[in-house]
């Protein structure tokens, strides 16, 4: 994320996101905040979103985003995210219940 342009002129120009979400209400959610110019980095387990089976709806439920794979079951993979959380502004997540506490001090927002 470091490194990356953004936009200033637009309305959510210099705010960075990162999607934690699937299927449709968490990532229409994040994709209307990159169409608002947000620098929005969808993250995603290796076995990829539940939508990708619908080509059309996937691609655009999670237009204007960049994407990243990375194992959150494994401690690199967390230190990957806690590092990405601690540089965004946003985090659009729609975890089942307890989801967000065994990711642990990843999703922890920082201060």
């Amino acid at each position: 994320m470091q490194g990356t342009e953004t936009h200033p002129a637009t309305a959510l120009g210099s705010i960075r996101v990162v999607d934690l979400s699937s299927y449709i209400a968490g990532a229409y959610c994040a994709s209307l905040l990159a169409d608002m110019g947000a620098d929005v980095v969808k993250v995603e387990s290796f076995e990829g979103d539940g939508l990708r089976g619908l080509l059309g709806g996937f691609h655009g439920w999670n237009r204007g985003k960049r994407g990243i794979c990375l194992g959150l079951t494994r401690e690199e993979g967390r230190e990957v995210l806690h590092r990405m959380v601690r540089r965004c502004d946003v985090v659009v997540e729609n975890f089942r219940p307890g989801v967000t506490e065994r990711l642990g001090r990843a999703l922890q927002p920082h201060l």
